[in-house]
C-alpha cells in the first residue's frame, strides 16, 4: 500500500526541481532570461542599442537607481518602505552645491554633509517608524513631500552649476575605460551582498521582516536594526543624489522625481517582498539592469514619453502582482510542509 505522505512530498514542485533551480536561484535565472530576450528584441529594432556609446551610456544610468535600490531592499527585507529616495536624492546635490558655492566651505566638506543630509533624513523615518509607531508608508509618504518642499525652499526652486572636475569624476569619470560610478555601485552591492548573506545583522533583517514578533521573542533589538536600515538607506540615496548632480553638473529641486517607485519596482522585480523577509541583492541587481535597459530600449526606439510612463507604471503593477504570487505560493508550500 502506498504511504499517501510520501506520494504528496514527491509531487510537491520544490521536490521535482534541482536544488540549484529553486526559489530565488529560479527567480533569478527567470530575470535573465527575460533580460536576454528584451535586449534580442531592441536589438532587433535598432542598429543604435548594442553599440558601445549605448552600452556605456547604460552603465551610467544604472548608478543611479542601483546604489539607491541596495538600500530599498535593506528597507524592504525588513518589513519595511521607503518612498522618500527620490526627494532625499534631490536634497543632498541642493545641500551641496548651498554650502559649496553660497557658503564657500571646501568641497569634500559639502559633499559629507550633503551625505549626511540624506543620513539625517533616514535615521528621521526609522524614529517615527519604530519608537512614534507610524506606519513606513505614511512616515515616508510625509518625508517625501517634506523633504521635497525643503529642497525647494533652501533653493529658491533654482539649478545651481556644480563645475568642479573632482566633483564630476563621482559620476562622470573612468577607470580603465569603465563608468566610476558603475564600479562603486558594483563595490557597494558586494559589501551589502556580504553584510546581507553572512552577517548576524543581516539575518537578524530577515528574521524581522518574516516576522517582527518572533523575531522580538528570539532577542532581536528590532528598533535598533530598523534605526539602521533606514538610515542607510537615506544614506544611499543622498549618495545616489550626488552622482546625479556630478553627472549634471548640477543640482536642482527637481531631480530625480520618480526615482523611488523606479528603485521600488527594480527590488521587487528582482524577487524582494513587500511583505518582508524576503530578497536578495543579485535580484535586485538584475531587477535594475532589465528596467534600465528597458527604459534605455524605448528611448532609443523613439518610444513617445507618455507610452514609456504605461511601460514603468506597468512594469510596476506585473512586479507587485508576481510578488503577491510567490506569497501565495510560499504559504500554500508551507502549508503542505507542516500537514
Amino acid at each position: 500500500m502506498v504511504n499517501p505522505s510520501v506520494s504528496s512530498r514527491d509531487a510537491s514542485p520544490e521536490r521535482r526541481l534541482p536544488g540549484w533551480l529553486s526559489g530565488d536561484n529560479l527567480t533569478t535565472l527567470t530575470l535573465i532570461i527575460s533580460f536576454l530576450l528584451l535586449c534580442f528584441v531592441f536589438a532587433t529594432q535598432s542598429d543604435n542599442f548594442l553599440t558601445l556609446n549605448n552600452l556605456e551610456n547604460v552603465s551610467k544610468q544604472l548608478a543611479v537607481v542601483g546604489v539607491v535600490s541596495i538600500g530599498m531592499t535593506v528597507v524592504l527585507v525588513s518589513g519595511g518602505v521607503d518612498l522618500s529616495v527620490g526627494s532625499v536624492a534631490a536634497l543632498s546635490g541642493v545641500v551641496t552645491s548651498l554650502l559649496w558655492i553660497e557658503a564657500g566651505i571646501p568641497l569634500v566638506i559639502a559633499v559629507v554633509c550633503g551625505l549626511l543630509s540624506g543620513t539625517l533624513v533616514g535615521f528621521l523615518n526609522g524614529f517615527m517608524v519604530t519608537f512614534m509607531k507610524i506606519n513606513p508608508l505614511i512616515t515616508t509618504l510625509g518625508t517625501f513631500s517634506i523633504v521635497r518642499g525643503l529642497a525647494f525652499v533652501l533653493s529658491a526652486g533654482q539649478t545651481n552649476q556644480l563645475s568642479n572636475e573632482v566633483f564630476q569624476f563621482l559620476g562622470r569619470g573612468e577607470v580603465f575605460g569603465v563608468s566610476f560610478s558603475l564600479l562603486l555601485m558594483l563595490a557597494l552591492y558586494t559589501l551589502f551582498f556580504v553584510i546581507m548573506r553572512y552577517t548576524q545583522f543581516g539575518r537578524n533583517l530577515y528574521a524581522l521582516g518574516g516576522s517582527p514578533d518572533a523575531a522580538r521573542l528570539a532577542g532581536i533589538a528590532v528598533t535598533r536594526h530598523l534605526l539602521i536600515a533606514y538610515t542607510l538607506c537615506g544614506t544611499l540615496a543622498a549618495l545616489s543624489g550626488l552622482i546625479i548632480a556630478s553627472q549634471l553638473a548640477s543640482s536642482a529641486p527637481r531631480a530625480a522625481i520618480g526615482l523611488e517607485f523606479t528603485v521600488i519596482t527594480a527590488v521587487i522585480l528582482g524577487g524582494t517582498s513587500l511583505a518582508g523577509g524576503k530578497g536578495t541583492l543579485i535580484g535586485t541587481l538584475v531587477g535594475v539592469i532589465i528596467l534600465r535597459t528597458l527604459s534605455n530600449g524605448m528611448t532609443i526606439t523613439n518610444v513617445e514619453s507618455w507610452w514609456q510612463d504605461v511601460a514603468s507604471g506597468t512594469a510596476l503593477i506585473l512586479a507587485v502582482g508576481f510578488d503577491q504570487i510567490r506569497i501565495r505560493l510560499s504559504a500554500e508550500a508551507s502549508r503542505r510542509s507542516a500537514s
